[in-house]
Parts: structure tokens; sequence; C-alpha cells
């Protein structure tokens, strides 16, 4: 959700009828006014069409803190493909523009497209990438046991969404940073507009995930029953939910799905927000995992790091 140069005529179109009032202009000067920026559109649109673009053809579009955003971007770390990510304040486009994130934008040649949703974004990197890097896309493999063990886990997320948001949109500054208010790499106005909307968007929020203390006790339920599956599955002495010696994409998408809200004491590789350990284990709001036992056992466990160094 940024302005860009071909946003500006849209924006000028928005304004004119305003500028017709204001200036008492004639409908000669209002109908130039419209064929002109029209005409600015059209000149954009051809400067973009022959200018050669730089940078990745991969674009992650994504928030500060979303589990669904981090399983797409481990998997692209993990992928080795480069992209860069674009982000935004977290709400403030599905609201005013009804895009959701993670949204993965795709150069190819003059064409640029757009897909939504995580599983169908690394749908795409599978079939993108399996002949050209043969073993490194391995784990994105779609087999029918790993597509449904995602669907389980991409349900258990949605449970997690509703969780969080009952146990954060009661404490706005600690909301307000979740939603990237305090980012640097979010654009300014966006954190500005963030201020100004918070109280409206916590409301929609709450009401768009239907959020009460009923549906929160039904989805820890379901949050309980999902990690109850994963450790009968890891109590088999597999050591990955697939069985195998590999890593797969379910395995980064429950890890990706629950580590934001657990906070292991290496999540991000020390990369991660800064947040000190009583502030995640105790402190003004406490470890967000106390009120799910089974998060509580996860959040005093720290990740492994793996011998080839990678770790999520």
């Amino acid at each position: 959700m940024r302005i860009r140069s071909t946003s500006v005529p849209l924006f000028a179109l928005l304004v004119l009828p305003v500028a017709v009032a204001t200036f008492d202009l004639s409908i000669v000067v209002a109908s130039s006014l419209v064929v002109l920026i029209l005409a600015g559109r059209w000149f954009l649109n051809l400067y973009q069409l022959f200018t050669r673009r730089s940078g990745p053809d991969l674009v992650l579009e994504s928030i500060a803190a979303s589990h669904y955003v981090e399983k797409v971007r481990w998997s692209l770390d993990r992928l080795g493909v480069e992209f860069d990510e674009e982000m935004d304040i977290g709400t403030l486009g599905v609201f005013f523009t009804g895009r959701t994130v993670p949204r993965l934008r795709i150069r190819t040649g003059l064409v640029v497209s757009r897909i939504g949703n995580s599983s169908d974004i690394l749908r795409y990197l599978w079939g993108r990438y399996a002949a050209e890097l043969d073993d490194a896309v391995a784990f994105l493999e779609p087999t029918s046991e790993a597509l449904e063990l995602e669907r389980q886990l991409d349900t258990y997320g949605a449970h997690l969404q509703r969780w969080i948001y009952a146990r954060s949109t009661p404490h706005g500054r600690f909301c307000r940073h979740i939603w990237g208010v305090d980012h640097p790499a979010i654009p300014l106005w966006q954190r500005l507009a963030l201020r100004l909307l918070h109280p409206f968007q916590r409301l929609m929020i709450r009401r768009a995930f239907r959020i009460s203390r009923s549906s929160t006790e039904r989805s820890i339920v379901k949050i309980e029953e999902l990690l109850e599956r994963v450790e009968g599955r890891l109590a088999e002495g597999h050591g990955t939910l697939l069985g195998g010696v590999q890593i797969s994409f379910v395995d980064l998408t429950f890890a990706a799905l629950s580590g934001l809200w657990v906070w292991p004491t290496n999540y991000g590789g020390g990369r991660a927000d800064p947040r000190s350990d009583s502030d995640r284990n105790g402190g003004r709001y406490g470890c967000l995992a106390t009120s799910v036992p089974a998060f509580d056992r996860l959040c005093r466990a720290p990740l492994p790091r793996r011998a080839d160094g990678w770790h999520p």
C-alpha cells in the first residue's frame, strides 16, 4: 500500500471536484483538466513500459508482524532466491484497499503479477523453481499428506489470529507496536495514519474476527488440539512432521505460525524485535503464550539450530 507515481493521476481525479467547486471552474476548464490528468496517466504507463527496472523480480508485500508472512519469508530464505520486501502498516491495507498479506509481486519482463495467500505462493515457488533449483526446492514438494497437514496448520493459524488479537487489542501501545508504528521500514505517513486510525482499526479487527470470550476459548481449544497432534507426531521419534529426515514446508509452516507468538530465545537469529526476556516472559503484558498451556511449554524452549547454520 504505497503511494506511487501511478497513484498521482487517481489522487488528482479525486481532488478535482473539490477544486471545481472551490474555484468555480467552468465546464471547459474542468474537462481540460480531466483530459490532462488522463494524458498524464497514459504517459506514466508508457514510461514504465519502456523503462528498464532494477532490483529482484520478486517482491514480498508484508506487514510488521504476520505469521503467514513469516511462512512465505522463511520459505523464500530457505529457497535462496533473491527478493525484496515491502512492508506496510498492519490492517491498513485490508480495511482501506481490500488487500491482504502476504502478497508476492512477480515481474516477468514487462508483466507484473501478484499472488496472495501463503499456500498459493508456496505452490507458485514450487512450480517456478522445481526444475531450475532441483534439490534446493525439494522441501516445497506438495505431496497429498503435506497439503493436508498444511491445511490443518493454516486453520490453526486462523485460530491463532483470533487468540492474539483477543490478547493484544486491549493494550493500545502494544497493539500499535506489533502493527508497525515503530518500524522504520514502514512509510512515515502510514505510521502517522495508524496513530490516528488505531481506535477504528482495533474495533474493526475485533468485529472481523468476531472476538468474544466464548470464541477465543473455542480457538484456544482448537490450538491445543493441533499442538497435541503435532506433539504426537514428533513423539513417535520423527525429526520432522512428515517423518522424513529433511525439513519440509510443513515444518516451516508450523514453526512460522507458532514462532512469532511463542518468541523463542533465538527467534530470528537475533535480528527480531529486541524485546527483553522480562517483556517476553512476564513484563507489562506477559508472555502472550501463557493462555495456552502447550504454548507455555514452547515459550520456555528455544528453537534448535541446525548443523548447517540455518535457523528460523
